[in-house]
């Protein structure tokens, strides 16, 4: 009998992480260069931390670079939108941001939804339908090493005969 899948087995290696201490307009610079909508967000030792989106950038600057993060709810857009959040460097440079010096930190959403690497394709799987998530991030040890999307469990079932 072959050997159960597991997160690792699927998720996608080459996921793409900023720090903490990275600027806002830095941030905004490196999601247009890399075409996607947010990143896992690492401390200076490489600990997942959170993750930050086109959405908090948003926030940020529609609220003159002061973070609401004092008892304000804060949804975790990058588990659960899809990847249609996409804005162009144009789009960016409108948001005016205030703060030169914001950091990442000040902006992200501590929120982390990840599976260890050794976990089981159905624990990924129920882990994403109970909590209504399009992503969750693979760690192994507390540092990311990949990203399972709707679309990887979906590309297991087209396999199956």
């Amino acid at each position: 009998m072959p050997k159960s899948l597991t997160a690792q087995d699927i998720m996608n290696p080459e996921v793409m992480t900023v720090t903490n201490e990275m600027t806002v307009k830095e941030l905004a610079g490196f999601l247009t260069d890399q075409e996607i909508s947010g990143a896992p967000v690492e401390d200076e030792n490489g600990a997942l931390i959170g993750v930050v989106s086109v959405t908090d950038i948003v926030r940020a600057a529609s609220s003159g670079g002061d973070r609401l993060m004092n008892g304000h709810d804060r949804e975790a857009h990058f588990y659960t939108r899809g990847w249609e959040g996409k804005l162009s460097a144009d789009e960016l440079e409108t948001l005016h941001l205030e703060d030169d010096e914001l950091k990442v930190g000040e902006i992200m959403t501590p929120s982390v939804f990840a599976v260890e690497a050794e976990a089981p394709i159905n624990t990924v799987a129920q882990s994403m339908m109970d909590s209504h998530l399009h992503r969750l991030l693979v760690v192994r040890k507390g540092k990311v090493v990949g990203i399972v999307s709707t679309s990887d469990l979906l590309s297991l079932l087209a396999e199956i005969d």
